[in-house]
């Protein structure tokens, strides 16, 4: 009896581990929803009195609240109240509470597919402001909320409150575009339209990529197969051609600025003055190495004036508007690297610079705007640490800098229209989740969402930070996820998990969550250590750190990837043997580089969406890094990993969307092609129609592949 008893309790505690492990569905699916630590659902300062709305289910409904500065709720309206007055226009009911503005505290906006609509608290009512094309694609309604302008059948639209239609251009197609975002969205930007202040003016952009390269995407599913074109200029070939007009809704006339300046150049940083008088755009060389900041005329389209020049020996990368000061318009912020750490400066508008607002080896991340008086602009920055975010207040006429927040780790900040109060969202690697109300003190006032550990039950591997120095002495950050029963007298594998590009950051001092985090801890689980550092050429470290890797992608990244690895070595509970790594986009470049450049350390390899040879990568990015392939051959020969096919030796899986537009199919069957001449082994699996990512129930089959693939072969 006591032998059966000992065999059931064996099984049950078998199953019960097995029952633990986070399943390649909890890392695609639940890691977004139940596996997520808990904040407010669309949590939203009211614009006047210094409350917040946020959603929150009730017995199953969806119910959209308020709550006060001392925590108190109250309820605003229900889903099932919201549905029932869509119904009355004939509309679908909303399965979830849509996303909302406010526009005053007792009325906001939703759209609810392409209708505009407005719903008042008081009233109760809803009430239609506007309606587009419903195969519409991108739209923007304008600051006073009576148009919107839509892109439809390649042209540009605006649709009015009168329920009136304007048509703007008339000859937009595929490859000659109106209103939306170019340039592959690269230089900060996000989108092809921008309405002026007070509604008077849209300017859009203009793209004409006739002279681009057609590049087929395989369609397997017709009969026969079939070629469908994208445009996609690679490294060194014909670029698009960008303008940008300003349709004036008063005349009913279209002006294009005169954007002459370099023979070929990008246009980013559109920023409209608040009186609408001027525009502003940056133009920015091919050479990426010069920028201009100059103010037009949106009604002639003239250049009005130079305000400043920037320039850079390897890049000069814009990624911001500008920031108007609030009564005064005649000033604005500026964001830039110049001195090395991007800082914000103080100009006029005829390019004086008043006063450079912060400095030190430390950057800005994001700049929130002023308080009511324009006494104050807020930021946030790295001042504290580079893996963490706080909050800052600076005086605008002694510069003073206040911080406003205490705890280490991560703040998300979002401010009242006051300046006097804000929501701290705050995390770290300890704590899962806070939403806290603070004041321009920095106190607490309240907290307004506690999480629990969304793992507790769930048998997760602790979390640790640390720094080590590369050859150089240049601190890098890293970070170590344990298995949960981590004993330092077992002797335990290694994976490296990469990504190693620019404008990126791994390593930061938040709750570890989201698809890769719960990988993460799969693999922990599953009695690995897994590894992550930020090597150079990544972000918010600083130019020096960031430009690195300069005309040579994948060398000094390698370089400090091996002082993760020569630290790994030193931890007498790692089997040096047993190296893993995966990464993937950039990170499934440093993922093959690794396997290929570093005699043989790594054992196992799964790399994703690869970029193979950087000549076959987009212009706006890859010129930016590495020059053109004709100005720096000697860069691209060494980066390309067709180069070092012959030093596979260990087991390496190459997995790739069909359809990827961003790191075209071409870059890893170019190398599965290299290993079969090379009579090498590869392990391959193309995502048949899938893009740069493998969403949905084809995520899941991905994230088993992975996992299998790593308990099997290392």
């Amino acid at each position: 009896m006591k032998r059966y008893f000992l065999i059931l309790l064996f099984l049950t505690v078998s199953l019960s581990a097995q029952v633990s492990k986070f399943s390649a569905s909890d890392i695609v699916m639940n890691s977004r929803t139940t596996l997520k630590a808990k904040t407010l659902e669309k949590l939203k300062w009211l614009p006047g009195e210094a409350s917040y709305s946020f959603v929150e289910e009730e017995e199953g409904k969806q119910i959209l609240m308020k709550g006060s500065r001392s925590g108190k709720k109250s309820r605003l309206v229900a889903l099932e109240d919201l549905n029932a007055e869509l119904r009355e226009y004939d509309q679908n009911a909303k399965n979830k509470f849509p996303s909302y503005n406010w526009i005053s505290d007792n009325e906001f906006l939703f759209w609810n597919n392409n209708t505009l609509f407005s719903y008042n608290l008081d009233s109760k009512e809803l009430e239609k402001i506007n309606q587009i094309e419903s195969e519409a694609g991108t739209k923007r309604t304008s600051p006073d909320f009576n148009k919107t302008a839509y892109i439809y059948n390649n042209n540009l639209y605006i649709s009015f409150r009168t329920d009136s239609v304007k048509q703007i251009t008339f000859d937009g197609e595929p490859d000659f575009t109106y209103g939306v975002s170019v340039s592959r969205n690269e230089f900060g930007i996000s989108s092809g339209m921008f309405w002026s202040p007070k509604s008077s003016y849209l300017a859009f952009y203009h793209e004409d990529l006739r002279n681009v390269t057609d590049y087929p995407l395989l369609n397997v599913n017709t009969v026969p197969a079939s070629a469908e074109f994208i445009k996609y200029p690679m490294a060194g070939m014909t670029s698009t051609k960008v303008r940008i007009g300003v349709y004036d809704l008063v005349s009913d006339k279209i002006t294009w600025l005169d954007t002459k300046g370099f023979e070929e150049q990008y246009l980013t940083s559109v920023s409209w003055s608040p009186d609408e008088r001027n525009l502003y755009v940056a133009h920015l060389n091919r050479d990426q190495n010069h920028l201009q900041l100059y103010k037009y005329n949106p009604d002639n389209g003239e250049q009005v004036s130079l305000l400043f020049e920037e320039r850079n020996d390897k890049y000069v990368e814009p990624e911001d508007t500008l920031c108007f000061v609030p009564d005064h318009p005649e000033k604005f912020i500026w964001c830039s690297e110049r001195d090395g750490y991007k800082h914000a400066y103080l100009y006029d508008c005829s390019g004086n610079e008043l006063g450079k607002l912060t400095s030190g080896d430390w950057e800005i991340t994001q700049i929130h705007g002023f308080d009511a008086e324009a006494k104050h602009l807020f930021i946030t920055s790295t001042e504290e640490s580079p893996v963490e975010r706080h909050f800052y207040k600076i005086n605008l006429n002694d510069f003073k800098r206040t911080k406003l927040t205490i705890d280490k780790g991560w703040h998300n900040i979002s401010i009242h229209n006051s300046g006097f109060y804000y929501i701290d969202e705050y995390s770290s690697v300890e704590v899962p989740h806070q939403t806290r109300l603070i004041n321009y003190k920095g106190e607490i006032e309240s907290i307004i969402l506690n999480s629990e550990n969304p793992l507790k039950d769930r048998n997760a591997g602790k979390v640790r930070l640390l720094t080590l120095e590369n050859d150089s002495g240049t601190e890098l950050y890293g970070r170590i996820v344990f298995p949960p029963d981590f004993d330092s007298t077992k002797i335990y594998p290694a994976i490296v998990y990469v990504y190693g590009g620019p404008h990126a950051q791994l390593v930061q001092n938040r709750w570890l969550e989201g698809k890769y985090g719960l990988w993460f801890y799969r693999m922990a689980q599953e009695g690995y250590i897994v590894f992550t550092l930020d090597n150079r050429g990544s972000a918010f470290r600083g130019l020096e750190f960031e430009q690195a890797t300069f005309r040579n992608l994948g060398s000094k990244e390698i370089e400090d990837q091996m002082t993760g690895i020569k630290y790994l070595k030193s931890l007498q509970y790692i089997d040096s043997t047993r190296f893993g790594v995966f990464g993937w986009s950039y990170g499934g470049f440093m993922t093959t580089s690794l396997m290929l450049r570093t005699n043989n350390t790594f054992k196992t390899g799964v790399a994703g969406g690869a970029v193979i040879n950087w000549e076959l990568y987009e212009v706006m990015y890859t010129e930016r890094y590495m020059d053109t392939p004709e100005a720096n051959p000697e860069g691209y020969k060494e980066s390309n990993l067709l180069n070092y096919v012959d030093n596979l030796n260990g087991k390496l899986l190459l997995v790739h969307g069909t359809d990827d537009p961003t790191v075209v199919w071409q870059h890893t069957l170019l190398f599965a092609e290299k290993a079969m001449d090379l009579n090498k082994s590869l392990d391959y699996f193309p995502y048949v129609g899938h893009r740069h990512g493998v969403v949905g129930s084809d995520g899941i089959h991905l994230y088993q592949k992975i996992i299998d693939y790593f308990t099997e072969n290392l």
